[in-house]
């Protein structure tokens, strides 16, 4: 079950309190956005910002696979620089991930926004399916409601 759930009587207020709290023993938290008809699930950290980074994002993926994610990557953004929009990057013991700038983090990560501010930045983790098909081509094979990417690519082309 979820906080809110548990707390029927509880504010957006008092949530915001109870992530607080949480973020002050942890660097960051994951904060889950269920799938809801056709609209794919999500999840984003919250409290990277504070830390001089950008906030991280994973579309498509179950809950548990998408913590997974995030908190891996999460882990290294903090002790490294964080990716480049554009950059792929082939995760150990992950997918093979596209780095995309999200264009409006406020609008998608609503939990961050209200922890940050409205101007914060955010990188979306954009992974190829099983075949090597990424959202934007043909074929690519994402489960109900795909994987929506929530910027415009940036590739990086090679000057060699």
């Amino acid at each position: 079950m979820c906080w809110q759930c548990d707390n029927p009587g509880a504010t957006w207020h008092d949530y915001l309190a109870h992530l607080r709290e949480l973020l002050q023993r942890h660097c960051w938290i994951v904060q889950g956005v269920q799938r809801e008809r056709h609209r794919a699930p999500y999840a984003y950290t919250v409290g990277l910002t504070a830390h001089g980074r950008p906030e991280l994002v994973v579309t498509g993926l179950p809950y548990n696979r998408a913590v997974d994610l995030l908190n891996g990557v999460a882990e290294h953004v903090l002790h490294a620089d964080a990716p480049r929009a554009g950059e792929v990057v082939p995760l150990r013991d992950g997918p093979v991930t596209e780095i995309v700038q999200v264009a409006e983090p406020a609008v998608h990560l609503s939990v961050a926004a209200a922890i940050n501010g409205p101007g914060f930045t955010a990188l979306q983790l954009v992974y190829a399916d099983d075949r090597g098909h990424w959202p934007w081509d043909v074929g690519f094979r994402g489960g109900r409601g795909g994987q929506p990417v929530l910027g415009a690519r940036n590739v990086i082309r090679s000057t060699a």
